[in-house]
């Protein structure tokens, strides 16, 4: 009876067709590309880098600005303002157009790291979605397939 299990069972080994993951063209063999693996970290300290240099840079136009309001409080004719909306006097108006542009920079620095944390987002969903590769240290690795109303049942052994 144990000869008749095992001629059965090293026949159907023999007749199974390779499941997807055996062919040489599988997904399993292609892995993760590099740049992915490695890249998904190098844009999130791109973002974090960025989150900090736009947090530093609202803090300069925060400092300008205050500047501007201490300025003006000390002498309110100081802040004066042309039709233009520009102020008379050039430190008043120094120091606002230092605000402005410090605001300016800090934008441009949130766009980029928010640009940054969008593409860390796609390539973690890209590696997690992608199909990874068998471990190499399983010595053998049963193979079963169901091809309509017929199961086949394989073992292959590596060496």
């Amino acid at each position: 009876m144990t000869r008749r299990i095992t001629l059965t069972l090293l026949c159907l080994t023999v007749s199974a067709a390779p499941l997807a993951a055996q062919r040489p063209d599988s997904a399993w063999t292609r892995g993760t590309p590099l740049v992915v693996k490695y890249g998904k970290w190098a844009t999130l300290a791109a973002a974090v880098g960025m989150g900090l240099k736009a947090s530093a840079a609202h803090h300069d136009a925060d400092r300008a600005f205050n500047s501007l309001r201490s300025y003006c409080d000390a002498d309110p004719t100081r802040c004066s303002q042309r039709p233009g909306g520009s102020y008379a006097d050039p430190v008043a108006e120094r120091y606002y157009q230092t605000s402005l542009r410090r605001d300016r920079h800090a934008r441009g620095w949130l766009l980029g790291g928010e640009g940054a944390v969008l593409a860390t987002a796609g390539l973690f969903v890209w590696e997690l979605t992608r199909p990874k590769r068998p471990p190499k240290n399983i010595p053998f690795a049963p193979a079963v397939s169901v091809v309509g109303p017929t199961t086949r049942v394989g073992l292959s052994v590596a060496f």
